[in-house]
This record gives C-alpha cells, structure tokens and sequence, in this order.
C-alpha cells in the first residue's frame, strides 16, 4: 500500500491482519500514514459485529 488512499479490499485486510495479530511492521506502519482513519474504524465495527453474530448463531445451533 502507498501513501493513496487504500481501497475497501486492502482496508479489510489491514482490519483483519490486525485483529488477527498477524499484520505486519510495514502494512502497519502503511495503515497509519492513510490520509483518513474513517474507514478502518468502519470496517472493523463490522467485522467485530460479524464475528459475534457469528459466535451467536453458532452457539445457538449447537444448544
């Protein structure tokens, strides 16, 4: 990634590789210098709010 604006895909990425753990220095050092922090906050409120309902309709299936 470059010092343009990322695009929805690499954002993604970037939110997934972190919460993951698994980003590494450069692409987080990349994320960083984005001219906006909008969409990186957009993006991991879904993944967050994907991943527990995810966890709610799996432990409502198995109960």
């Amino acid at each position: 990634m470059s010092k343009n604006k990322s695009n929805l895909w690499q954002v993604f990425k970037g939110v997934a590789a972190s919460m993951l753990g698994v980003q590494s220095h450069a692409n987080y050092k990349s994320d960083f210098e984005q001219p906006s922090f909008i969409p990186f906050v957009v993006v991991g409120v879904l993944f967050v709010v994907g991943l527990v309902g995810l966890l709610i309709l799996l432990v409502s299936t198995l109960t």
